[in-house]
């Protein structure tokens, strides 16, 4: 077996543009459901929306995505059908742009932190069967089956645009149970799937990879590459993960949050919190001592507060601890802190 390629990038941990949460929004109005409904718990500013270069975390359209499914659990391929190539801007050009197929889904893989993706895909040659599979291990489990679908499914419908006939679709995989009515994967597909089938994938005739795309275009190619690769780098520059554990901590009032009440608050599990952090070099508690640590030395350095004080609004059960803790950050105790040294 040959792998196309291996994504560069874990890319739930990177900034994403707008364009997929208002994708989602304007799916959910089309159904009926109000858009305070949809936004619950996302922190976005309805004003973002109407700024096509907007950036978000992953994070927040994942809270967008866990309310569209809580009112419309088995929307997922009906959702997914809405991606088009256009709609992944810069990418979807290079994709549009692209010799071959090859050549695009090798594009995508490579810019996977460009798209709007939560699962994480891969693509192998078996033989003459071209395998597109889909890694969950990091979904949430309540919105899995939802996300594994609209991804699988917004695959194929960039893949046919694309392509100047049908997808030669083999067959379609889904480890989750079955849908009352599959008419809609079928549409997609172009094939009944099997479900309950312990994986998450399509498979489709390899000879697919070699055709020419019709509107093939090297110059274009090249620039849209280009603009990838700038956006892509600027984008990787953000912590990901890091940086919203670091940013819930520093609005804590006295760190009373446990590890489990930060991963739900960025609606992951606190397992794939951990993985996460551990992926970016760091981990939930050393994230945790770099914020209070600073938040000791700047109510330390107003001179108003006994170390009592600060100790309780650092949210340590007494001074003890507190002192004990300061003395691991940085080599003295509270109260010599800052003294002058000879």
């Amino acid at each position: 077996m040959k792998s196309l390629a291996e994504p560069a990038v874990r890319h739930w941990d990177f900034p994403r543009g707008i364009a997929s949460v208002a994708l989602l929004l304007r799916f959910g109005a089309e159904h009926g459901i109000p858009l305070s409904s949809l936004l619950d718990g996302s922190e976005i500013d309805t004003a973002v929306l109407a700024d096509p270069v907007a950036e978000i975390a992953a994070c927040q359209e994942l809270a967008v995505v866990r309310n569209l499914a809580h009112h419309l659990p088995h929307a997922g391929v009906a959702v997914g059908r809405r991606y088009h190539a256009t709609t992944f801007g810069v990418l979807g050009y290079a994709f549009l742009s692209a010799a071959t197929l090859q050549d695009a889904i090798t594009t995508a893989l490579r810019y996977l932190d460009l798209s709007f993706a939560f699962t994480a895909p891969s693509a192998v040659i078996d033989g003459d069967r071209l395998v597109l599979a889909l890694d969950t291990a990091s979904l949430p489990s309540d919105v899995s089956a939802f996300l594994v679908e609209r991804d699988l499914a917004a695959i194929h419908t960039v893949v046919g645009e694309l392509l100047t006939g049908a997808v030669p679709v083999l067959e379609v995989d889904f480890a989750h149970a079955a849908p009352e009515d599959v008419r809609g994967h079928e549409e997609v597909f172009g094939v009944r799937p099997r479900f309950a089938a312990g994986a998450d994938q399509s498979v489709v005739d390899v000879s697919v990879l070699a055709e020419a795309l019709r509107l093939a275009s090297p110059e274009t190619t090249a620039v849209c590459e280009e603009q990838c690769r700038a956006l892509a780098e600027r984008r990787r520059e953000s912590p990901g993960t890091s940086q919203e554990v670091r940013r819930l901590l520093e609005s804590s009032e006295r760190f009373a949050e446990s590890m489990p009440e930060v991963a739900r608050a960025l609606s992951i599990s606190p397992r794939t919190l951990r993985r996460r952090l551990a992926t970016s070099g760091t981990s939930y508690q050393a994230l945790l001592d770099e914020v209070r640590s600073k938040r000791a030395v700047e109510l330390l350095s107003r001179g108003d507060l006994s170390v009592e004080a600060v100790a309780e609004r650092l949210g340590f059960a007494e001074a003890a601890s507190f002192i004990h803790a300061f003395r691991r950050w940085f080599g003295v105790t509270p109260s010599r802190y800052g003294r002058p040294r000879r």
